[in-house]
């Protein structure tokens, strides 16, 4: 298992093996010490597998100059109490620190691609077929998200892209047109991690993957780019204990951007966001006026304008799904189950993950209005079909929910017998 999504997303753009990497990493460790080094594949396992949290000193140089990036960047975590780096001043500012490292690093991976870098004329030219293949990886990476929902591979490969994006900045020349664009791809990768991380519910991996997409976005001079960022602040708030008050921030954030104020596809689910943050927050009269905003941005939504491939998933299936993850925050459980009918009708057949989760919701909607029968058919469906399957974070957490409610509502009926032999078979395997 891969515990280290960083060092994973550097290897993976960089075409490294395990082997191949502790094999390029002992010629740096001789350079810089006269010795040769002796890492072997199974120590680059143990990085990426978290067994290893902080490797040696001067392994720890190697890294950082073989892939132009620090340690913590890196995604190694250094030892509680005194600094383990002797040299070790005041806390550095993070924006100052990656403006160093993107600065040293440029001419560190030159010299290792044998690109010699005297001049600006010398560097390689990054043009719009570098952005054009970019956005192409990014827009088949979001298909498999609707498809399978955040997995760690999905989110250690859209890592490898966002660096991929950095490097064509740092060691090629580009117009201010073309550099823009990169970054901006970089936030789109860095976001589809960040999403792949909120799905799996890892909240502390989902929060350091914002920090950098915003940043990216904000240097991308990309108001879309960072409304999809403030939208998934929103989930990832609430997600975290009291982190209510926040959801409600980032959502009001999102609905005042400035692509919010051009595009009413955008400011309807910036809008439906802030429902569901309403909701969550108590505040249920805000939260349903919020949704008849949402509604009626979405009507004058022109569907057939061209936008970015993440919004895609945005349409009015999905907002009736969030209308009934409002409807059951605020008890009325008819309402949510009638809307979430309408979803499953009209969701298309690519949004897979969207209909898991979706179903999962229904059958635990179903439950609570004692439709035990109907709850254990609907949550039966949602179950892998075949070993090898998975389920996104968030629809395995909904089912153990829905399993948990029926043990303690109705443990007797015919049905749940059903569903606890097939829950507790699909669980043992691959839940």
């Amino acid at each position: 298992m891969t515990d280290n999504v960083h060092l994973a997303g550097h290897m993976s753009a960089a075409a490294l093996s395990q082997a191949e990497l502790a094999n390029r990493l002992n010629r740096r460790i001789e350079r810089l010490t006269g010795r040769p080094g002796t890492l072997q594949a199974r120590h680059i396992r143990n990085w990426l597998g978290g067994k290893t949290r902080w490797p040696q000193e001067r392994q720890r140089r190697a890294l950082e100059a073989e892939f132009g990036v620090s340690a913590e960047e890196l995604g190694f975590v250094p030892p509680s109490g005194p600094s383990s780096r002797p040299d070790s001043g005041p806390p550095e500012d993070p924006v100052d620190r990656d403006r160093r490292h993107f600065t040293a690093s440029a001419a560190a991976l030159a010299a290792d691609t044998l690109l010699s870098v005297p001049d600006a004329a010398a560097r390689p030219r990054v043009g719009m077929s570098d952005v054009e293949s970019l956005e192409l990886r990014f827009t088949e990476l979001v298909a498999a998200d609707n498809a399978a929902g955040g997995t760690l591979n999905l989110e250690t490969r859209a890592l490898a892209f966002a660096h991929h994006a950095l490097e064509r900045i740092k060691v090629g020349t580009a117009s201010t047109r073309v550099q823009n664009r990169l970054y901006a791809s970089a936030a789109a990768f860095t976001g589809t991690a960040l999403w792949s991380a909120i799905d799996a519910r890892e909240i502390d991996r989902a929060e350091r993957h914002f920090d950098r997409a915003l940043r990216y976005a904000r240097l991308a001079q990309d108001p879309v780019a960072e409304l999809r960022l403030w939208s998934h602040q929103v989930l990832l708030s609430g997600q975290r204990p009291g982190g209510r008050n926040e959801a409600l921030a980032a959502a009001e954030a999102g609905r005042s951007s400035a692509a919010c104020r051009r595009d009413p596809l955008y400011r309807s689910l910036a809008t439906a966001r802030l429902a569901g943050a309403q909701a969550q927050a108590g505040e249920y009269n805000g939260a349903l006026r919020s949704l008849d905003h949402a509604r009626a941005s979405l009507r004058k939504a022109d569907t057939g304008a061209r936008r970015p491939s993440w919004i895609g998933f945005y349409d009015e299936a999905e907002l009736n799904g969030l209308t009934a993850l409002v409807m059951k925050d605020t008890g009325r459980h008819a309402d949510a189950e009638a809307f979430l009918h309408r979803t499953l009708t009209l969701l298309r057949p690519d949004l897979v993950r969207n209909r898991g989760y979706y179903s999962a919701t229904l059958a635990v909607i179903q439950l609570r209005q004692d439709e035990v029968e109907r709850a254990c058919s609907t949550a039966l469906t949602v179950l892998p079909e075949q070993a090898g399957d998975s389920l996104s974070g968030r629809t395995r957490t909904l089912l153990s929910q829905f399993h948990r409610e029926l043990r303690a509502t109705a443990p007797n009926a015919p049905a749940a017998s059903e569903w606890t032999h097939r829950y507790t078979e699909a669980k043992g395997i691959q839940l």
